[in-house]
């Protein structure tokens, strides 16, 4: 019963990779998310329709043809990543940063929806009502949309960062499955699922998976309705 819930040193190695990867795939995509979200709920131009198609694309691709083009433009031979690593000594392909990638792309779609979501939700009034005493656009975007906006923010993080923490079809194309360094929970988990006796790995990491998941829901929800009383209160 205790090794059914004491974990091996590469199984921690597997659910603190996981966690680095989803925190970084999250904090690094989320001013892009809020910027393209921005564009999509307020822009009217050409071509709008086929950005949001391009952003909403990795929800109904493949993960592996999402892996797959990764691995064509952030490869080692890749233009993108050759580009990275001459210029800023950033490889991807097969290290932890291509998981964080592949992580940040699948998980980027559900980020725009949510942040979309609320800003479409906001009264335009407000913003106006800012603009007409004088303060500069990106001035009421700091102080009056942003806030307005916090909850959305926090659920698309919070949904970025779940979608990232179960990513395993783009992970595994781009990045293989090398332990210590781009082995993930899913991978870990498929790896205990094909050896013989790896079942009690296999129910240990997905017992972890769970319960981290279920925590970084609940934080969300106390997150979102924290920062709702406050913004009610004001």
């Amino acid at each position: 019963m205790d090794s059914l819930f004491s974990l091996s040193p590469e199984e921690l190695t597997a659910v603190r990779l996981s966690l680095r990867v989803a925190v970084w795939a999250t904090v690094v995509s989320l001013p892009f998310g809020i910027l393209v979200a921005t564009v999509l709920a307020r822009g009217r131009f050409v071509g709008k329709a086929l950005l949001d198609g391009f952003v909403h694309l990795p929800l109904v691709l493949p993960p592996v043809v999402t892996g797959y083009a990764l691995l064509l433009l952030f490869g080692r031979n890749g233009p993108l990543g050759r580009f990275f690593a001459e210029t800023f000594g950033i490889v991807f392909a097969f290290r932890w940063t291509g998981a964080a990638l592949a992580c940040a792309i699948m998980g980027f779609p559900l980020m725009v929806r949510a942040i979309r979501l609320s800003i479409e939700a906001i009264d335009r009034r407000l913003e106006d009502a800012a603009g007409t005493l004088g303060a500069a656009p990106a001035w009421v975007f700091a102080v009056v949309t942003l806030p307005l906006i916090l909850p959305g923010i926090i659920a698309g993080m919070i949904l970025s960062f779940a979608r990232s923490l179960g990513e395993f079809g783009a992970t595994i194309t781009f990045v293989a499955n090398i332990p210590g360094e781009t082995q993930t929970l899913p991978t870990a988990i498929y790896t205990f699922t094909q050896v013989p006796g790896g079942d009690a790995g296999a129910l240990r990491l997905s017992i972890v998976a769970v319960i981290v998941s279920m925590a970084a829901l609940l934080a969300a929800e106390w997150l979102a309705r924290r920062v709702g009383r406050q913004l009610g209160g004001t």
